[in-house]
């Protein structure tokens, strides 16, 4: 047990990192709440301006469809569909057409084969299994003294953090591809075009706290591993 008492001793790491993915949460929320507000003043809807993102990028193969919830928002590589929320779909608010064409920026790379949007794709199954098994499979070796468990806890777990780090290119290259098409040709005026880019700002805050948060994780198994080596 003194493996998973010197894990629960080290949860001091993750105080910081709980109070930042806090705040991002809060910024998201509060940005998303406030541009949903402000209606854009072409009256182009989110499913729009996703259709419309598509097109300029000469892409007819994507499927643009309404799911439930609130910030829900995806894009189905397998499907090939950009699922857009009830808020966003229908609704001809700035925040939507922000969110929108980042979903649409992403269906762009996945059509132009982005570098690291396929690699994050294809270690998506190793990262399940490390956010599964990575933690308990490190505590089980320390109580039973095995190295051989021990780190194979260990990489499987840093395969979430890599998961993480390449998430960040991925996302802030589709909220660019988003911004850049939004204010080219003209979808928002001026004043719309930064309550969008605020909207998108504070979303790819909380991809940063996840990688924060893995990382932080690591570490608290790299301190338990080097008590554990100390006795």
């Amino acid at each position: 047990m003194g493996a998973y008492f010197s894990y629960y001793m080290t949860g001091f790491i993750m105080i910081p990192v709980f109070i930042f993915a806090l705040i991002c949460q809060m910024k998201v929320k509060s940005a998303f709440s406030k541009y949903s507000k402000i209606r854009n003043r072409r009256g182009m809807t989110g499913a729009d301006a996703a259709y419309r993102l598509l097109q300029l990028n000469g892409i007819t193969d994507v499927r643009i469809k309404k799911i439930g919830g609130s910030l829900t928002d995806y894009y189905d590589p397998a499907k090939k569909e950009i699922c857009l929320s009830q808020d966003v779909f229908d609704s001809t608010s700035v925040a939507a057409i922000g969110v929108a064409c980042h979903e649409a920026g992403h269906a762009c790379q996945h059509a132009e084969g982005y570098s690291a949007l396929k690699i994050r794709n294809a270690i998506i199954p190793v990262t399940k299994i490390g956010s599964m098994l990575g933690i308990p499979l490190a505590l089980i070796g320390m109580i039973l003294y095995s190295d051989v468990l021990i780190y194979a806890g260990l990489i499987l777990y840093c395969a979430v953090a890599l998961f993480q780090l390449i998430t960040l290119p991925v996302e802030f290259n589709a909220s660019k591809r988003a911004l850049d098409t939004i204010e080219s040709n003209a979808f928002l005026e001026s004043e719309e075009y930064t309550g969008a880019k605020k909207v998108l700002t504070a979303a790819a805050l909380t991809y940063v706290a996840a990688l924060v948060s893995a990382l932080a994780t690591i570490l608290r198994l790299l301190l338990i591993i080097n008590r554990g080596s100390r006795r």
